[in-house]
């Protein structure tokens, strides 16, 4: 049997923004919005509202460079936790909407990433997904868990692997 690359990111891809969806209800419940919003980890990090950004692009990028798609523009502007579950629940449309084959297909493509002041990334597109996108979106995922946990958002482990809650069984009955 194989396993594509599809199979084996895209739905984590979209598991993972519904567990940020579900973090932001929680946060809501709990928390100020506005002070969420802009709370970071560290004065040199992005803001709560940038890291989900990220973690979009990182996920619709993935896609859109190994299929040659295009992704979706998303100009950032999200400044509440409505627009942010917004822009997941539009990013999810868009992976919904990749044909694997040209996402497995892409695997064997070159991607080159180019930053803003010229210089970039080469990787083939295996090593792209595996090696970039995938870790830089969990990265961007954890931060924004990392910070809602120490602004006190009642958040554990279970809210970052909930999309595993249809595997879980009780433990055996005591004797």
């Amino acid at each position: 049997m194989t396993y594509s690359a599809h199979q084996s990111s895209v739905p984590a891809f979209i598991a993972m923004l519904t567990n940020m969806k579900n973090w932001l209800d929680k946060a809501a419940a709990q928390k100020i919005e506005a002070e969420l919003i802009e709370a970071r980890l560290a004065p040199d990090m992005f803001p709560l509202a940038r890291q989900v950004q990220i973690a979009s692009d990182a996920a619709k990028g993935a896609a859109a460079r190994l299929t040659g798609g295009e992704a979706p523009a998303m100009p950032d502007t999200e400044t509440s936790f409505a627009e942010l579950k917004d822009r997941c629940d539009k990013t999810i449309a868009y992976l919904n909407s990749v044909d694997a084959a040209a996402y497995d297909a892409g695997l064997a493509k070159e991607v080159v990433i180019t930053f803003p002041n010229g210089a970039g990334i080469k990787f083939d597109g295996q090593t792209f997904l595996t090696g970039f996108a995938l870790p830089n979106f969990y990265f961007h995922a954890s931060m924004t868990y990392a910070i809602l946990r120490a602004n006190g958002v009642d958040l554990g482990k279970q809210d970052f692997l909930a999309h595993l809650a249809p595997f879980m069984f009780p433990p055996p009955a005591a004797e």
